[in-house]
C-alpha cells in the first residue's frame, strides 16, 4: 500500500520537517515488512514468538512518532495521523487507537484513499462490516485502486444477507471486484489469491461448473488442487503454505481435513464400503448389461453420430481421459467430506 504524502515541495528543496515525514513513512513500511517477511528472517520454530516480536516493533515505531510529533504535524497532520494509525493497525486484532488516528486522518483529508482503506480494515477487525464496506466504497469513489477492490471482494462474502438471491449477487459482485483488482496490477499475488477465493466461493455457492474451478485453479492453485483430486499436489501446497506462515491456521486445518478424507476413502475401498458379504454379493449378482441403457451394445448414438464403446471393469481404466470406454457398477457407499464437493 502506498504511503506517500499527498503534497510535496519542489524537488530540489527539502526541509527538516518533510524529511521527518519521510522517516516516519520508512519506519512504517519497515514495520509491515517485518510482519510480512517474518519467516524469511526467523526459523519457523519461532512462530509462537511472532506476535510478541511484532508488538515490540510497533512500540519502537511509535517512539519515532513521539520524537517527531511536533515537526511532522507542522508539515502534514493528515499524513502523521494516517501513518500512526497504519502502524497501530498492523496486528490482527482491532486497535481503538488505530481507529481514532485513522478517523482523524480522513476527517482532515477525505480524499486520502490509503487512510480510508486502513480505516475500513480497522472496522473489519471488530466485525463492523457495514462501516468497513462504506470505507472501501468511499475510497473507490475517490480513486479506483486494487486494495479497496479486493477488500470489497472478501467483505461481500462475509456480509449478512436475507436471501439466497442476495448471497448469489454478493458472490458474483465479489468476483467482479477481484477481477478489477487483478486488471489494475496483474503482478500482484495478493489480488490473484483473492480472485481465486472469489471463484472458489462461486463454485460452491452458485454452481459447481468445471470452468469456474479451472479459473479458480489458474488464480489460486493451492485451494483448488484438492477439488481437482490432485491430492498429492494439494498436500504439498498446504505444507508449503504452513512453512511460509506457521501462524496462519487454514492450511494446517485443510491439510488435516484432506488427510482424514483420504483415510476414509482408503478404508471404505479396502472394506468395500463396509457392506456385509451377503449384501455385497447380491449387488454384484444384480448387475446386468441391460442397465447400461443407451450405452449398451457396443455403440452410442448422439446427434446423428455413432461412437464405439468398450465395456471394461474399473481396473481397466487409466488415469485421465478414457475415450470410448464404458463401465457398469453400483454405488456401495458415499464418502463423508467436510466440503460440499462430490467424489
Amino acid at each position: 500500500m502506498s504511503t506517500e504524502p499527498n503534497a510535496t515541495s519542489s524537488s530540489d528543496i527539502e526541509t527538516k520537517e518533510q524529511n521527518e515525514i519521510d522517516i516516519l513513512t520508512d519506519k512504517v513500511n519497515l514495520l509491515f515488512k517485518f510482519r510480512d517477511h517474518y519467516f524469511e528472517k526467523y526459523p519457523t520454530a519461532d512462530a509462537k514468538c511472532k506476535t510478541a516480536d511484532l508488538e515490540k516493533e510497533v512500540k519502537n515505531t511509535l517512539n519515532h512518532f513521539e520524537t517527531f510529533k511536533e515537526n511532522a504535524q507542522q508539515v502534514s497532520r493528515v499524513m502523521y495521523y494516517y501513518l500512526k494509525g497504519k502502524a497501530l493497525n498492523v496486528g490482527p486484532q482491532h486497535s481503538p487507537q488505530a481507529e481514532a488516528a485513522l478517523s482523524k486522518a480522513v476527517k482532515l483529508d477525505p480524499t486520502l484513499v490509503e487512510a480510508w482503506n486502513e480505516l475500513g480494515d480497522c472496522y473489519w477487525k471488530r466485525d463492523e462490516i457495514k462501516e468497513a464496506k462504506n470505507c472501501f466504497m468511499g475510497a473507490l469513489g475517490h480513486c479506483k485502486n486494487k486494495v479497496s477492490l479486493r477488500n470489497l471482494s472478501m467483505l461481500l462474502r462475509q456480509e449478512t444477507v436475507k436471501s439466497s438471491e442476495e448471497r448469489v449477487k454478493n458472490i458474483e459482485q465479489g468476483v467482479s471486484f477481484a477481477k478489477e483488482a487483478v486488471q489494475l496490477d496483474t503482478n500482484d499475488g495478493i489480488s490473484w489469491s483473492v480472485l481465486g477465493n472469489a471463484y472458489l466461493s462461486s463454485f460452491f455457492m452458485i454452481g459447481q461448473d468445471p470452468k469456474t474451478l479451472r479459473l479458480c485453479m489458474s488464480a489460486y492453485l493451492q485451494a483448488a488442487l484438492k477439488f481437482e483430486e490432485e491430492y498429492l499436489k494439494a498436500l504439498e501446497s498446504f505444507s508449503r503454505a504452513q512453512s511460509l506462515d506457521p501462524t496462519w491456521p487454514p492450511p494446517q486445518q485443510k491439510q488435516a481435513e484432506l488427510l482424514k478424507y483420504l483415510d476414509n476413502v482408503q478404508d471404505l475401498v479396502r472394506n468395500k464400503g463396509k457392506l456385509k458379504v451377503k449384501k455385497l454379493q447380491q449387488m454384484i449378482q444384480s448387475l446386468d448389461v441391460k442397465q447400461l441403457g443407451p450405452y449398451q451394445g457396443g455403440r452410442y448414438t448422439s446427434a446423428g453420430s455413432s461412437i464405439a464403446l468398450t465395456l471394461v471393469p474399473i481396473a481397466g481404466l487409466q488415469p485421465g481421459t478414457n475415450s470410448e470406454k464404458v463401465v457398469l457398477g453400483k454405488v456401495v457407499c458415499s464418502v463423508q467430506d467436510e466440503d460440499s464437493v462430490p467424489l
